[in-house]
């Protein structure tokens, strides 16, 4: 199987740490950490993946609004910087080590955060970062 991902999902999973929009949401997510963790591979996937999942059924999922389409627009372009290739959907890889250590030292640089402007989240993550992604469940 392939864990199917939005582009801006390949940065929020640099600081997952436990934490989500609701006990689903959460559950869900460690679910997908523990696949990626076992070496399951991705898909870059436009709208929903499998990270957004639990939230498709709420009166207006924020996963289907253009901000987020937005994020994974800077998201793709700043990891696609990163890895010096662009990142477009369809785009397949695994998440090894190595592209998670690069990848988290470029965000605690700031240098992949283009997509993280006006997220709720960014202040967690600015935290997680700051304190050398311990924690993180991936």
């Amino acid at each position: 199987m392939t864990v199917r991902l939005r582009a801006h999902h390949l940065l929020c999973l640099l600081t997952y740490v436990g934490k989500g929009y609701s006990p689903a949401f959460t559950a869900n997510y460690d679910k997908v950490v523990k696949r990626l963790g076992e070496g399951e591979g991705v898909v870059i996937v436009s709208g929903p993946d499998d990270i957004c999942a639990p939230l498709i059924g709420e009166p207006e999922p924020h996963c289907l609004r253009q901000s987020a389409a937005e994020r994974d627009g800077l998201a793709a372009r700043g990891v696609g910087a990163l890895l010096g290739r662009p990142i477009e959907d369809g785009d397949r890889f695994v998440l090894d080590a190595s592209s998670l250590a690069g990848m988290r030292k470029a965000f605690a640089a700031g240098l992949t955060r283009q997509a993280c402007s006006g997220c709720e989240w960014s202040g967690l993550c600015d935290t997680v970062a700051a304190g050398g992604f311990s924690d993180t469940r991936l």
